[in-house]
């Protein structure tokens, strides 16, 4: 923390991040939220801004009055619909974000790992400490490797701050970590980009089953849970083209005689070439029970896991260090009879398999009752009601999982609007910063001051390590450390210290300024302790900070 800032944070400020501290787990609402087919005022549609997106922007709210909150509603439903040329002018700029992950291997990853085998060799013959041993070079390969990395974090701020499809933004964000993969894991990040692009992004409004199928064959998921790997014990097997060439073989060149070897089947040769561990792997089948669909309480066992799991084998990845796809090999699957959560899946199947349990655990009420919980906590408060996961699962199980519609049901819901629902939920560091950003009109232009910013604030994007993802519950966010680091984030920003990001705040008179202020960010609603201390503030650019640092702004 810098000088200036703990002068700042002592003691207006630090007063500002313990009293967010003592407000995060209880808030009470003056006033009850407009009802959803009523007329609704500025509170009701900046708690819409705030849960189906990422907060309001000046005008916004007006706008939103004018459209009619349940159109706007729909609108967001149906992102296709929505002109977003504004945001696709600055996405422009990003060079790797439109490439596949077999582009990104060629020209980013696989020269990056040349580089790195010559640095190791080189500081193999020289001393580290010589100014003259081997370092990572400016414009290099390994720096050009980072930018895959640094333009996927960008094009997730810009989105999620620009994009006019702000719950297309919000549902990604929230799929994706449903669906967590971990980019510090080996040739991960280069996967990463196709991953969110063409996995998730285009299935968050669509069909459950789509999107978990398209889950199970990405080969960021297959290679971070290590189902690329996963074999049928007893194999590699023969397949009936392995046969013939064997038989070809024999028939050209005596294949068989005395003296003459039998050729290995091809994968055992691949195998021996990539030097891969052969044999179940579990990872995949329990992950894709536990915290894709049914849930821990889902009601399968560890029977079920390794059934699910043999369904799974030979699902693999064609070459993966070299940016490969989804290969179905059968040589390495378990071609037997299995028994999945009561149900038989034939011998035979191949590659069906695996598809006849994704089909099985997108139609389990389990299911429905899981990912409707999880949208339920995500878009109404920590601890959805059960009358309202009910009915949301049940319009799961009647539409087949169309996310749309599950989705519709939870934010046109009677709890959605209801005064307990109103600033329930704690904001993410990303969503305070994307919010903070979207209050003050900031012009980005460009990520490196906000992608360190994230990292302080405990939330790097694509690091989290567990598949369970980020948490979504107050708990995860609310300690001390965590509240001061926003109000330096706070101060930061306004005081355009926040590399690549400009804000111009208007040069109000101070009583105009914390009216307007109060109005827009704070939707005219802040307690007796929050104004005492925007009263305190010696000029905008500190009252601006104060506000971002409320309890208030903590809250959506």
């Amino acid at each position: 923390m810098s000088r200036s800032v703990r002068r700042f944070l002592s003691p207006l400020a630090a007063g500002v991040a313990l009293m967010a501290l003592a407000s995060a787990y209880t808030f009470v609402r003056p006033a009850g939220v407009a009802a959803a087919t009523g007329p609704m005022d500025d509170e009701s549609i900046a708690h819409v801004l705030d849960r189906i997106g990422y907060g309001a922007r000046p005008g916004d709210i007006e706008r939103v009055r004018q459209a009619g909150v349940l159109n706007y509603i729909d609108q967001q439903l149906h992102p296709g619909k929505i002109n977003d040329s504004a945001l696709a002018a600055r996405l422009s700029q990003l060079n790797t974000i439109n490439l596949s992950t077999a582009d990104i291997a060629r020209e980013y990853f696989l020269p990056a790992e040349e580089e790195r085998r010559r640095q190791k060799q080189g500081q193999a013959q020289t001393d580290p400490n010589d100014p003259a041993a081997p370092k990572v070079q400016p414009g290099g390969p390994i720096m050009k490797e980072r930018q895959v990395i640094a333009e996927l974090d960008e094009q997730k701020i810009l989105r999620a701050t620009y994009s006019e499809r702000q719950l297309e933004q919000v549902l990604t964000d929230f799929w994706f970590n449903h669906f967590n993969v971990f980019a510090g894991k080996g040739p991960e990040r280069i996967m990463l980009t196709e991953y969110e692009r063409d996995t998730i992004r285009p299935h968050v409004l669509g069909s459950f089953r789509d999107l978990l199928g398209a889950t199970a064959h990405s080969p960021a998921m297959l290679f971070y849970l290590d189902n690329w790997m996963s074999t049928d014990p007893n194999g590699p097997h023969m397949t009936m083209a392995d046969e013939m060439r064997q038989r070809n073989r024999g028939r050209l060149f005596g294949v068989g005689r005395p003296g003459f070897p039998v050729m290995p089947p091809p994968q055992k040769q691949q195998n021996a070439q990539n030097k891969r561990p052969t044999g179940l792997n579990e990872n995949y089948g329990r992950e894709l029970m536990e915290l894709h669909t049914l849930g821990v309480d889902g009601g399968y066992t560890q029977k079920d896991v390794v059934e699910v799991a043999r369904c799974f084998t030979g699902w693999t990845i064609a070459q993966p260090r070299q940016g490969g796809g989804f290969r179905f090999d059968p040589r390495m699957h378990d071609d037997g009879e299995k028994h999945v959560l009561g149900h038989t899946i034939k011998a035979g199947g191949g590659e069906k398999d695996g598809e006849q349990v994704l089909d099985i655990l997108a139609n389990h009420p389990s299911t429905a009752k899981f990912i409707s919980t999880k949208l339920a906590r995500r878009f109404v408060g920590d601890n959805p009601s059960p009358e309202l996961v009910d009915r949301v699962a049940k319009r799961f199980l009647e539409t087949h999982g169309d996310l749309r519609e599950v989705v519709r049901t939870i934010v046109e819901s009677p709890e959605f609007f209801s005064p307990g629902a109103y600033r329930a939920k704690v904001k993410s560091p990303f969503e305070f910063m994307v919010s903070a950003l979207r209050s003050t009109g900031a012009d980005i232009q460009g990520p490196v001051g906000l992608i360190r910013s994230l990292q302080q604030l405990g939330m790097p994007l694509y690091q989290v390590q567990p598949p369970t993802g980020y948490g979504d519950v107050a708990e995860t966010w609310v300690n001390t450390g965590a509240l001061v680091n926003r109000m330096n984030f706070a101060l930061a920003l306004v005081q355009n210290k926040v590399q690549g990001v400009r804000v111009d705040l208007p040069a109000d008179e101070m009583n105009a300024a914390r009216d307007r202020l109060v109005q827009s960010a704070l939707q005219g609603n802040a307690s007796d302790a929050t104004v005492a201390t925007l009263q305190k503030a010696k000029d905008v650019t500190q009252l601006t900070a104060l506000v971002l640092g409320a309890p208030e702004f903590q809250r959506k």
